[in-house]
């Protein structure tokens, strides 16, 4: 192997994640002890509702659906890889991840397409802001494409993608498993430890505190009192 490959196959897939891990977990802790408040995802529904709800919507479902999907691969491969030894279960498998992704895809394009074209948004939208979905894009563009051009991929992710993750948890970067792997997965693997080094410092962090206790609170009783003080000024 070409040294100078060898050299950039360690620093993209064995010291670029440990530096994206130490951002990560550090500006992210000091991030939420000095400004709490900032972990917002900044939400200019109020300046245009329509095609945000159509933008937002796709994408959130798309990826958290897909997200679900790597996690699950990477906490049970041997399950998945159990799945996928009847061909119509992996068919069923690779279809939905596609779809989702493309959902997320379509979401994603829209929301871009709403931050230039409306005035008001494209106003209060950052270069950071810019920045992340330059690499959401990508990372995006480039799962899409490994679905479609290197199929069977929660077969190999089980198989290849998760050894190396784990890897890299364990503090034992198996940088092979990452080398073998074809271009397009290469790029969406580092794309995903450049999101991560730039995770704390923008408006993704909103991510860490989704107010997921909705989910479980018991229901609040709500009424509404506009018709009786609407009535009341008409009667006077």
């Amino acid at each position: 192997m070409n040294p100078t490959n060898q050299y950039l196959d360690v620093v993209l897939f064995a010291a670029l994640p440990y530096v994206a891990l130490v951002v990560f977990f550090v500006k992210g802790f000091e991030r939420y002890r000095e400004n709490a408040f900032t972990y917002s995802s900044l939400s200019t529904q109020l300046l245009e509702n329509q095609h945000h709800f159509w933008a937002l919507v796709p994408f959130h479902y798309g990826m958290l659906t897909v997200l679900t999907g790597h996690l699950v691969a990477f906490c049970i491969p041997s399950s998945v890889l159990w799945w996928n030894r009847v061909p119509a279960r992996l068919y069923i498998l690779e279809v939905t991840a596609l779809v989702f992704g493309l959902l997320t895809l379509l979401g994603l394009l829209g929301i871009v397409t709403r931050r230039q074209t409306n005035a008001k948004v494209r106003r209060v939208t950052t270069r950071a802001d810019w920045l992340v979905y330059t690499l959401l894009l990508v990372q995006v563009i480039t799962g899409v494409a490994v679905a479609i051009w290197r199929p069977w991929g929660s077969s190999w992710f089980a198989a290849a993608a998760t050894p190396y993750l784990r890897s890299i948890l364990w503090l034992n970067p198996q940088v092979g498993f990452a080398t073998a792997m074809p271009l397009l997965v290469k790029i969406h693997l580092v794309n995903m430890w450049l999101l991560l080094l730039i995770f704390p410092y923008t408006r993704l962090a909103h991510i860490l505190v989704i107010p997921l206790q909705y989910l479980w609170r018991r229901m609040q009783v709500v009424r509404w009192y506009r018709r009786r003080a609407v009535a009341g000024r008409l009667s006077t």
